[in-house]
């Protein structure tokens, strides 16, 4: 470490500072798939979704490409101002959203991106249901978008 590092704790000893520099980088900061976990779960508090809230994040070469929430269309009433979802008490990921009018995380998040900067990317997808936190995956036909973008991984 250098000494300009070190002496941002003044009136310690140098093996006192080393420690609590160690301290304070391992406990403050985040891996980066937290940082980017942490990133999506910010995101998803845009959704507009009454059953689950979704937040998805694109990097690529620690770079963030684009984020997406789940919600309705631009333009549509969205669930959470009506009070209604159709899709409440149906079973996650049944493979039928005939009754569902929203653009799962993922989706948007690709949307707002192009392909080119998507190939090789990791997706973080962050997820939650009455405001506790689930493991998310993306749904059958979220899954197909991700391979066709050249998407590598998903962290969840």
């Amino acid at each position: 470490m250098e000494e300009k590092d070190i002496d941002r704790y003044p009136g310690e000893t140098k093996d006192i500072q080393k420690a609590i520099m160690e301290y304070d980088v391992k406990v403050l900061r985040p891996n980066k798939d937290e940082y980017y976990l942490g990133i999506a779960k910010a995101v998803s508090k845009r959704s507009t979704c009454l059953k689950r809230q979704y937040g998805a994040v694109i990097v690529n070469n620690d770079e963030i490409i684009a984020t997406g929430y789940n919600g309705n269309p631009r333009g549509l009433s969205n669930c959470i101002d009506l009070g209604i979802c159709n899709r409440l008490f149906k079973p996650h990921n049944s493979g039928d959203y005939s009754d569902c009018y929203s653009v799962h995380a993922e989706q948007n998040a690709m949307l707002s991106a192009a392909r080119k900067d998507m190939i090789g990317a990791t997706l973080y997808l962050y997820g939650e249901e009455n405001g506790k936190e689930i493991i998310a995956e993306p749904c059958p036909i979220c899954q197909r978008m991700i391979i066709n973008a050249g998407i590598k991984s998903i962290v969840s």
